[in-house]
């Protein structure tokens, strides 16, 4: 058996050093932000359809994605964000259920689907259980303007764009609180390997 286990968590939560915690303890990792990169790569019919959508403003030079240009773009106005994510969305989600898929015929005991948007895009419902990494909007916003930069205008932007830890949590079979040290991270993480190696049986 194949427990498929959806990782979610609000930007700057600690979400994917958890992911890669658990990866480290012998999960197969399913990325979605890698798979959103992927549908976009040049060549892809999401690039294409990206362009024609939004312009060529927001392509490089060399014909791949001006990231920092389309996220300006889509996090000043929900209505674009709208857009952009009917265009990919449904190419994101058929690729991650081809990696499952791929990873249930090798026989993967845990897979691990981390996804940020795992409950927006309905991708729960492709889950076993959720596990869902939270640690306030307050700490969310600080580590942002550390790690990225960001103004303080800048980083609410980010944290309004996508749901609140309350409604992550009302789907959540596993919650870990990441207000602590990477140090008690690691021991949580222990605890729900413990627990999701338990239901695989």
């Amino acid at each position: 058996m194949t427990l498929v286990a959806g990782l979610t968590g609000g930007i700057a939560s600690g979400k994917s050093t958890v992911s890669r915690m658990l990866v480290a303890r012998g999960a197969t990792l399913v990325d979605a932000d890698q798979v959103a990169r992927d549908v976009v790569q040049p060549g892809t019919a999401g690039l294409a359809a990206v362009a024609a959508t939004f312009g060529p403003g927001v392509l490089q030079a060399d014909g791949s994605l001006n990231r920092a240009a389309l996220g300006a773009l889509v996090f000043a106005d929900p209505d674009q964000l709208r857009a952009l994510e009917q265009l990919l969305h449904p190419r994101i989600r058929a690729t991650i259920a081809q990696q499952v898929d791929a990873a249930r015929r090798a026989s993967a005991p845990v897979v691990v689907l981390d996804a940020a948007l795992l409950v927006e895009m309905g991708l729960h419902a492709q889950c076993d259980v959720v596990c869902v990494v939270h640690c306030g909007a307050d700490l969310q916003r600080s580590r942002l303007m550390a790690r990225n930069g960001m103004t303080a205008d800048e980083a609410q932007q980010r944290l309004a764009a996508q749901t609140d830890d309350a409604t992550r949590l009302s789907h959540a079979d596993h919650a870990i609180d990441n207000r602590g040290t990477v140090q008690e991270l690691a021991l949580k993480v222990d605890t729900l390997w413990q627990r999701l190696m338990q239901e695989v049986g």
